[in-house]
């Protein structure tokens, strides 16, 4: 089960990511860069005009999205981790069956 959730995750993760790529590529730059904020090119606001547009808000549901991905695949891969030490420290500390010295 453990394993499923893992790749689940990853395989969620991963579209998330290209979709938040995309998301960041379409969107239309807000002004001149660092150049602006000392006075080259100005005439913007500090924050830009349009700065609760539909493409900032998609960007921010999926960024959340992203993170709670990032941060359960995280928790998931460390508990598949706990249990496959546990699984091998189990294994390494069975007993021998004693062998009969007649051969």
């Amino acid at each position: 089960m453990v394993a499923f959730s893992f790749w689940t995750l990853y395989v969620l993760l991963f579209i998330v990511s290209l979709i938040l790529i995309l998301l960041v590529l379409i969107q239309k730059g807000r002004g001149g860069g660092l150049s602006s904020a000392f006075g080259g090119a100005g005439g913007n606001t500090a924050f830009g005009s349009k700065t609760g547009d539909v493409l900032t808000w998609a960007t921010s549901i999926v960024f959340g999205v992203f993170m709670l991905l990032a941060v359960g695949l995280n928790l998931v891969a460390n508990h598949q981790q706990q249990v496959i030490n546990s699984q091998s420290a189990a294994a390494t500390q069975r007993p021998v069956p004693a062998q009969d010295g007649s051969k």
